[in-house]
């Protein structure tokens, strides 16, 4: 693979002439807010030939925000207006204006927002952060979420309702936070459009322990596997720093418009210096071993 590809074309081989796999019904919803349907961002055809995906109305919504972006040249003075604008525009330190009111777990509220929510994904993304965000792609991307603390699978199961109700528990009385993370989403790709304006994806790994805990799908020549991911995932741009979170390491080719947020989109949010959050789905690795 080339680490400088500009297109999908190379995931395409010519002697594989079956016919892709798409999402799963299990693994997807009938409905979301963005402009294609689950079935098809989910699936490996849009690994293979991506398109830009949109939240519905957010880019419009707040246009002079990415107007006024447009004027600063260099990627901190960007970030830095990015994150005044989420202060000002979600009322993120004049939270009585926002409506929460005294009381008991005034702290915690406080606390629920878009920064707080990265972190706590890159600290544990099995926790209630981990729960709301993985929600989150739910209602926006239509993917469901296959693993949190315990596989997802069983909706009657102890581990999905633990799930339901950590993610409701997290929204709970919270200031918009889901249209927080819509924002934060949007901007990541104008970020992504501007550093890499010729290239359709990034060559990522992730490390694991058990390739039991990944969905399989097939198996295909030249050692490639068709692997169904949960619906948020964390990857490195770095092999290396893959080799540190398990024996097993994961490459593929991961479309721009399926980073959700990476380490370097606002300085000092992530503790991995290289760390991307990725929205799942189906995709083509190659597996290898430490």
């Amino acid at each position: 693979m080339d680490r400088n590809r500009q297109t999908g074309q190379s995931l395409n081989r010519p002697n594989d002439t079956r016919k892709p796999p798409t999402l799963p019904p299990s693994a997807r919803l009938p409905f979301n807010r963005c402009n294609l349907p689950a079935v098809i961002l989910g699936s490996l055809t849009y690994q293979r030939h991506p398109v830009p995906l949109e939240i519905d109305s957010i880019r419009d919504f707040h246009a002079d925000l990415f107007r006024t972006l447009a004027d600063f040249p260099s990627h901190p003075e960007r970030a830095q207006r990015f994150q005044d604008y989420m202060t000002v525009n979600f009322l993120l330190d004049e939270l009585d204006e926002a409506g929460l009111t005294p009381g008991r777990g005034r702290k915690s509220r406080a606390n629920a927002n878009y920064p707080r929510l990265v972190r706590g994904w890159s600290f544990d993304s099995d926790g209630r952060e981990g729960a709301v965000l993985k929600r989150w792609v739910e209602s926006r991307f239509g993917l469901l979420a296959r693993h949190h603390a315990g596989s997802l699978l069983d909706r009657d199961g102890e581990a999905y309702q633990r799930y339901l109700t950590e993610g409701t528990r997290g929204l709970y009385a919270t200031n918009a936070l889901e249209s927080q993370l819509d924002l934060l989403y949007t901007y990541c790709q104008y970020e992504l459009t501007r550093e890499f304006p010729d290239r359709t994806h990034l060559r990522l790994f992730r490390g694991i322990n058990r390739m039991d805990e990944h969905e399989i799908q097939e198996t295909c020549s030249g050692g490639f596997h068709r692997v169904l991911f949960n619906n948020l995932n964390s990857f490195t741009s770095q092999r290396e720093r893959a080799d540190e979170f398990g024996d097993y390491i994961l490459e593929t080719e991961v479309p721009l418009p399926k980073v959700f947020f990476y380490n370097r989109l606002l300085p000092g949010m992530l503790k991995g210096e290289d760390e991307y959050v990725v929205i799942g789905g189906v995709y083509e690795v190659s597996i290898s071993t430490v």
